[in-house]
């Protein structure tokens, strides 16, 4: 085996300027398929982490009426859970209006703990306002609105009767958030005022878990543990990947077809060198596992030029991110600004084994007829 590598690395290096369009094209793919993966698995990261912290938490329990997909169900879905768990953080949602400079803006007011120390909601500023009704909002609904910190703003919401009733409330404050279900379209003000509006005292839309343990409910509420939750955002990276696969594979065949011709071409013009091997008394089969090992030293070549010239590129990305126009942010689905690739040993590892197999079948195949070659007809550089 040492001797076959031997062979097969002088055989490449003799072989000059092809040898290296090969390795840099497997290069190329070898780079491809690395970024894309990591640019996923760095979204799916931190769009978790993002979400956990600013809208999930450990899990949450839902009212049964409750779809936060149906708008409709916002009216009755709520109710009191005298069972919630002591540092669990109850949410009432009820439908409203807002009137920003004369226009008319449906909002979701949400009504949350001023105290609550589970998500990264900024609550902390409804106890430094004295105003009668402080209210926080994003920073995608302050531009909607063309609101900002300090403004009054008419709202207009109904009460448990279906009773409308209005009244100014003042923007304390404008949070930054990568998760847009907490911030397009909502409204948080304090639930204690919130349930004095409505009405609805001690209600709850859903309650967010500090503990990842299913609480003991009543039949009215169901659990949501954290997985469920962020399993379409799972399902989004897969889709996502699934449709990027298809882009790489793409690249990765047509390098790999570069190389089949390559060796397509060794066993063409190399006859005669096949059979002094094999009159020297190499079996057919060593000889094409030589060839064999020479097709997939491509491969290794590729992965040691890909990681040296790679390696930098990967590590700055990694650091400094990737910048993405601001509309990407309105997809509904929760991603920053800026983008850090992840590339973890797992993926590396698997890239690595994709292109080094993947280059081993393909130079196999073309050099089988090797084993049917006639060692006579060989040495004379006939084609048989």
């Amino acid at each position: 085996m040492k001797l076959a590598f031997q062979m097969a690395y002088k055989n490449l290096i003799g072989a000059g300027l092809r040898t290296w369009l090969n390795v840099g094209v497997l290069a190329f793919a070898f780079w491809v398929i690395l970024f894309y993966n990591g640019l996923l698995d760095g979204w799916n990261q931190q769009a978790r982490r993002a979400s956990i912290a600013w809208e999930y938490g450990a899990g949450q329990a839902w009212h049964k009426d409750y779809d936060p997909l149906d708008p409709f169900t916002i009216q009755d879905g709520h109710g009191i859970w005298k069972e919630a768990p002591s540092d669990a953080v109850p949410v009432l949602i009820r439908s409203a209006v807002l009137y920003p400079q004369g226009r008319m803006i449906p909002v979701s007011l949400a009504g949350i703990v001023q105290s609550q120390k589970i998500l990264a909601l900024p609550t902390a500023t409804f106890l430094k306002n004295q105003t009668e009704i402080p209210a926080i909002i994003g920073r995608r609904m302050a531009e909607n609105a063309k609101l900002r910190a300090g403004d009054q703003v008419l709202l207009r919401w109904r009460d448990q009767y279906g009773t409308f009733d209005a009244a100014n409330i003042t923007i304390t404050g404008v949070f930054k958030t990568d998760v847009p279900t907490v911030d397009q379209g909502k409204i948080w003000i304090p639930i204690e005022q919130l349930w004095k509006m409505t009405g609805l005292k001690d209600h709850a839309t859903y309650y967010v878990l500090q503990h990842a343990e299913s609480p003991k409910t009543a039949t009215e509420w169901k659990y949501m543990a954290q997985e469920k939750l962020l399993a379409d955002l799972d399902e989004i990276i897969k889709s996502k990947k699934a449709g990027s696969a298809i882009m790489y594979l793409l690249l990765l065949a047509i390098a790999l077809l570069a190389l089949f011709d390559t060796q397509v071409l060794s066993v063409f013009r190399r006859q005669r060198e096949i059979g002094t091997y094999i009159a020297l008394g190499m079996t057919r089969w060593q000889v094409v596992g030589l060839f064999t090992v020479e097709g997939s030293m491509y491969s290794l070549f590729a992965m040691v030029v890909g990681g040296v010239l790679g390696f930098p590129i990967f590590v700055f990305l990694a650091k400094q991110g990737i910048a993405f126009p601001a509309s990407s942010q309105d997809f509904g689905i929760a991603m920053a600004d800026r983008v850090f690739p992840v590339f973890g040993p797992s993926l590396i590892a698997f890239t690595i084994a994709l292109i080094v197999i993947s280059a081993t079948i393909v130079s196999f195949l073309p050099v089988r007829r090797i084993a049917r070659m006639n060692p006579v007809d060989a040495l004379k550089g006939k084609i048989t």
